[in-house]
């Protein structure tokens, strides 16, 4: 098996986590106005079903899947939810099936289903490592 492009040592992950950190510092005194989620995570099981299943999306609509996008968001703070900070995946493709390629371009596939509602950090504000 070759080594994936874009690893990263623990020590590069602290780095980037301890980074954030200010940010998340001031969405939660100025915006949650409580510890923000710091992480999601999603069972392999569930990243592979996923997978399959967006590779299976995608072809119906007509698309090659070439990869995954990772969004930032938030839920809704409206009594419903915590309003906590989250992320979700989108599939992305470059071209549609039988067409040129989008020369390097991925874009999301529009109308696909995406992933989320993993499990939150234990606490939400739990930092690298867990």
């Amino acid at each position: 098996m070759s080594k994936p492009k874009g690893l990263i040592s623990p020590d590069e992950a602290k780095s980037l986590n301890d980074a954030y950190t200010p940010r998340c510092v001031l969405v939660s005194k100025d915006v949650t106005k409580r510890p923000d989620n710091r992480s999601s995570w999603y069972s392999l099981e569930e990243i592979e079903n996923f997978l399959s299943y967006a590779k299976e999306e995608a072809k119906k609509l007509g698309y090659e899947m070439d990869g995954i996008r990772i969004y930032c968001g938030a839920y809704p703070d409206d009594g419903s939810g915590a309003g906590y900070s989250t992320s979700f995946i989108v599939p992305t493709s470059s071209n549609k099936e039988g067409e040129e390629g989008g020369y390097g371009q991925s874009h999301d596939i529009q109308g696909a289903s995406g992933l989320n509602k993993g499990s939150q950090g234990d606490p939400p504000n739990a930092n690298y490592p867990q």
